[in-house]
């Protein structure tokens, strides 16, 4: 579960749309110097050591990969002064940073200077200003408060929230959330992609790494499944946020209904039948991913832990059951390749590995997996998820459909999480 998770990006397909706003140029690379330029002191660069000044500090060129190098408690532009590192991905990294101006602590995601991603950084940013013109009550993604263009790097500022359900799920040992929580959560993030939706836009690439917490407060509670046992590390308590309030984030590879959807989207755990057999996709992929999400919510685990698709299709069929032949038939020649004769999924028989067997074989049915993990509600949930993973997606249960299930609508005993 630690193995950093890579998305393919539509680099060939990108939106071509022009950009109209004006570049912000106020920090432009200064001339090539004669004499080399004054040089931090070694170990403080990337977060390991402090730097003091006012202003923006010597130019420095970037390390091998694109990646801003910086230095903790310099400045990034006078008005905002770096903290901390908060994380990295393919896109660049994310550092806590202090609002001079505002006098408050942000989020600034600091984007590789490379094309690809500078491109995907300003669609993102049209993607965010767009969702925050019709989010009043700024309850569903993550809000920009500003962009500017540093140092050739796309610099993106956002409020700042807690952690993502990913690292509390990793950070508790991978143990599931409680299905009432399981609940508010589900709720907040089938609202969010409707919302999203009714704008024609679709996020595809839903994942819990990608799903923000408001807030970083936990509580700690006891953890029923360890108490008979004798513990000397605590492992019988578990934390649980002491808020279920969510946000999106991550907006880099959100597309518009209309535009081109026959490139490979979303991150391999969450992946729709549909993009893996090369059908095109569109809302219902949202759908698909969160339904993936809501398991490992319940479960602790991602529902299909896998890094090839004849794999993938297998853990499929093994907790889905069979795909459908219409779909089967229709598959691109990149798919055909894993039926045999067109019809029937080539498996076992083209596994890769005795390993791979074993992990499509130990899978159970979808009823098992969540009956394992929870109590009361599981016959909701089950039906539900049932709805959300349809491999068909013109059956797939669209995002306000879900939000009335009554896994949602019943009027079950709850444990309160605040909004």
């Amino acid at each position: 579960m630690e193995t950093q998770r890579i998305t393919e990006f539509p680099h060939k397909n990108m939106d071509k749309r022009p950009r109209k706003r004006q570049r912000l140029t106020w920090d432009v690379p200064p001339p090539p110097p004669l004499v080399a330029p004054p040089k931090l002191v070694p170990g403080m660069f990337c977060g390991y050591g402090f730097y003091n000044g006012n202003g923006s500090p010597p130019w420095r060129p970037d390390d091998k990969d694109g990646h801003y190098v910086f230095a903790i408690g310099e400045n990034l532009t006078p008005r905002y002064r770096i903290l901390s590192k908060m994380g990295e991905g393919t896109f660049g990294q994310v550092l806590e940073c202090f609002d001079n101006e505002k006098k408050e602590g942000v989020a600034i995601k600091i984007v590789r200077s490379i094309h690809k991603y500078r491109e995907a950084a300003m669609i993102e940013i049209d993607v965010l200003q767009r969702l925050a013109r019709h989010d009043f009550g700024s309850t569903r993604c993550v809000q920009i408060r500003n962009w500017f263009d540093y140092r050739n790097h796309i610099c993106i500022v956002f409020e700042k929230l807690g952690p993502s359900l990913y690292d509390f799920l990793r950070k508790n040992s991978y143990r599931s959330f409680p299905i009432d929580l399981v609940r508010e959560l589900g709720r907040q993030l089938l609202e969010s992609v409707a919302f999203m939706h009714d704008l024609h836009l679709i996020h595809t690439d839903l994942k819990p790494e990608n799903i923000l917490l408001v807030s970083s407060e936990y509580i700690k509670v006891p953890d029923y499944r360890f108490l008979s046992r004798s513990t000397k590390d605590g492992s019988y308590f578990k934390n649980l946020p002491k808020s279920s309030a969510i946000k999106l984030i991550d907006f880099g590879s959100t597309t518009f209904e209309h535009q081109d959807h026959n490139y490979v989207v979303s991150t391999r755990h969450y992946r729709a039948p549909e993009v893996i057999l090369g059908l095109g996709w569109n809302y219902p992929c949202d759908i698909w991913s969160v339904g993936c999400i809501l398991v490992e919510l319940c479960s602790g685990e991602a529902l299909f832990q896998t890094h090839e698709n004849l794999e993938h299709l297998a853990m499929m069929e093994r907790v889905l059951g069979p795909l459908p032949q219409h779909m089967v038939i229709r598959a691109d020649r990149r798919a055909e390749r894993y039926f045999r004769r067109g019809v029937r999924l080539d498996w076992p028989e083209g596994a890769t590995s005795r390993e791979s067997m074993r992990a499509v074989t130990k899978l159970p049915r979808l009823p098992n997996i969540i009956m394992q993990h929870v109590d009361h509600s599981a016959g909701d949930l089950i039906d539900l998820l049932q709805g959300l993973l349809r491999y068909d997606p013109a059956e797939r249960l669209k995002a306000r459909e879900a939000l009335r299930h009554p896994f949602f609508s019943r009027d079950l005993r709850r444990f309160g999480y605040p909004m």
